[in-house]
């Protein structure tokens, strides 16, 4: 072996303070950083670290490029938002070596965990994430539309509450509201759903509403769309603020 590494870190929800300490040292080592440019963007380093930065949808050649490198005897770090292993690059690295030259299998691979996305938000609320939840990508690029619908009504049929990751973009306008919409079939609609945008970042916002009323024009691709569950609560608060959100540990047995 060459002596080189691949980490692949989680860079959290965009807030510097919610980047990990053993991210922060996993990437104060690296000679390269590569991944998709808002994230590799977001690393600070030095002048002498290579940045590589690739499109949203190149994952697998982005990933063989870092184990080649690696394998040259560079340390490198593959960086996700979040955490790396929740819809993130994590994966892609794995399956690059699943399919790859076997000599890649002989590499040190080590994944940093990072504040995912879910996990922001549902601080930010309150404690939605008190029960069982779901973590659903609504994102068709890897997976057909009608397995996503299918999961969606699973899960609000089990009582989860769900997390939508991915739920709009320019390049997938329509997906959101045909969730919303394939939901309230399933739900009674008067289920919290939270628009949490940009949590941690200058430009955060909160908006809530019901499965009912929710509207796929308040989300983007910054939003992370929480949506309760029947033990789903809002709990007001005086003077105008934003009331908290959790939902309920105790589950009621089904009759």
């Amino acid at each position: 072996m060459s002596g080189g590494s691949l980490v692949i870190v989680g860079l959290g929800p965009g807030n510097p303070e919610q980047l990990t300490p053993q991210a922060r040292h996993a990437l104060a080592r690296a000679t390269d950083l590569v991944g998709y440019a808002p994230y590799v963007k977001r690393v600070e380093a030095g002048p002498e670290v290579v940045r590589h930065i690739s499109d949203n949808r190149e994952e697998i050649s982005r990933a063989r490029h870092a184990l080649e490198m690696a394998l040259s005897g560079r340390h490198v770090a593959v960086v996700s938002g979040g955490d790396a292993g929740v819809f993130g690059m994590a994966s892609a690295v794995f399956e690059a070596v699943e399919n790859g030259p076997v000599i890649w299998r002989s590499l040190p691979i080590q994944v940093i965990p990072g504040v995912s996305a879910v996990l922001a938000a549902a601080a930010r609320l309150g404690a939605p994430l008190g029960g069982d939840f779901c973590v659903i990508s609504l994102s068709d690029n890897l997976k057909p539309w009608p397995v996503v619908l299918e999961r969606l009504r699973l899960a609000a049929q089990a009582g989860f509450v769900i997390a939508l990751y991915n739920p709009r973009s320019h390049a997938r306008p329509w997906q959101l509201g045909a969730a919303f919409e394939h939901l309230r079939q399933s739900m009674g609609g008067d289920e919290p759903v939270a628009f949490a945008r940009a949590i941690g970042r200058p430009d955060e916002a909160v908006r809530l509403s019901t499965i009912a009323q929710a509207n796929a024009d308040w989300a983007d691709m910054s939003t992370l769309v929480l949506i309760g569950c029947p033990a789903t609560r809002l709990v007001s608060r005086p003077d105008g603020q934003e009331p908290w959100l959790y939902t309920a540990r105790k589950v009621e047995a089904a009759h």
